[in-house]
């Protein structure tokens, strides 16, 4: 029985970070994606995509510590519901209330405490299993939170404290919502990274290794494989979301490593790495590129996935992302990077045709892969 409602899902670019400048990003809100929803999964649906990646909105949900306000949530809910659309919920996507400190000892309490309200409200509102991701790449925004200062709250030399904190913020958060709804699923939506060492001396090949499975800590310490002290265990590692985009492979302290340089590893193998090291039912979480290269690079993707499942990687689904394209993190740039343009003084969902034909294409590509 499929997990998901479709093999390819959308996602909606959720980040709501403050920057350094203290300007507050909300790509749901600039996207128009927040009044926008019931359109947006209709057109979703009319392209064969019935299951999506969204996003609860921490800091709109409780700018007052312990008083939620669920006007801006709602409305997704409601047109998720109406739509029958399948929805896996970030509940943390980078971006924390104003005056929250990760590093404050109620910091784990709270986000619990949140993450145990937004799923009593989808209870309320849906009868069908919830899926949720409680903290969304733990291991990118550790780094970029507490190695190189790039994420509030832009610290270094903290990366591995700070992944510490969001790991057992996440269990906290599962034990909350499960509190609420015992059949909730968990997702966790993680980069797949292929690092490469500098040269062959014993030394670089060491680093590159380590370097290498320093991306399966945040899982490995939600399953109690690793720092059994953060307090994880099997119950707390249930789906793999893995992210991967163009340039996820690179050597170390060197080059990216671009698809078709004869050093690039096939995703294939990466994601047959993953599933033996995790042993838990996997999927593209999120994958995508900006311009003309939208419709080659998922061709590329898909052309991997089906390997790895031939492989005998079970692999649930690829997860186009973002699903809608949006403005820049650092800038107000056009990202034209999803399946759909068109956001802004109410401007039309429009369809990328070269995008839209070749994920139809796959879509009938792996509806027989499915029957086999």
């Amino acid at each position: 029985m499929p997990l998901f409602s479709s093999f390819f899902l959308g996602g909606f670019e959720s980040s709501t970070q403050r920057r350094r400048d203290g300007v507050r990003l909300d790509l749901i809100a600039s996207t128009e994606h927040d009044v926008r929803a019931a359109e947006d999964y209709a057109l979703m649906e009319r392209h064969g995509i019935r299951t999506v990646r969204d996003a609860a909105r921490w800091h709109l949900i409780e700018a007052l510590e312990g008083h939620y306000n669920f006007t801006s949530l709602l409305p997704q809910i409601r047109a998720a519901r109406e739509a029958g659309t399948q929805v896996i919920w970030d509940l943390f996507h980078y971006g924390m209330p104003n005056g929250v400190d990760l590093f404050a000892p109620n910091f784990i309490a709270r986000f619990a405490a949140y993450a145990g309200a937004v799923a009593h409200v989808i209870a309320q509102e849906t009868d069908t299993i919830p899926f949720f991701t409680p903290v969304n790449e733990i291991s990118f925004f550790a780094w970029g939170a507490g190695d190189v200062a790039y994420l509030n709250p832009f610290q270094r030399g903290r990366g591995g404290e700070v992944k510490a904190i969001l790991v057992r913020a996440c269990i906290a958060a599962i034990e909350a919502i499960r509190d609420v709804t015992p059949n909730a699923r968990f997702a966790v939506a993680e980069p797949l990274i292929n690092i490469l060492p500098q040269s062959g001396s014993a030394e670089h090949m060491r680093v590159a290794s380590d370097y290498m499975d320093a991306q399966f800590e945040a899982v490995d310490f939600l399953a109690g494989k690793r720092a059994p002290e953060l307090g994880g265990g099997p119950q707390y590692l249930d789906l793999v979301g893995i992210n991967y985009y163009y340039n996820n492979q690179w050597i170390d302290h060197g080059r990216t490593v671009y698809m078709g340089d004869p050093i690039y590893r096939p995703p294939r193998e990466l994601l047959k790495l993953v599933h033996d090291r995790v042993g838990r039912p996997t999927f593209i979480a999120e994958t995508g590129t900006e311009g003309v290269g939208r419709a080659p690079w998922l061709h590329h993707v898909a052309d991997e996935v089906a390997a790895a499942m031939a492989y005998g990687v079970p692999i649930e689904g690829i997860c186009l992302y973002p699903v809608l394209s949006h403005i820049g993190w650092d800038d107000t740039r056009h990202c034209p990077n999803g399946l759909f343009e068109g956001f802004g003084d109410g401007k039309p969902r429009r369809p990328w045709p070269a995008l839209a034909d070749e994920l139809a294409r796959q879509q009938a590509r792996f509806a027989g892969i499915s029957k086999n």
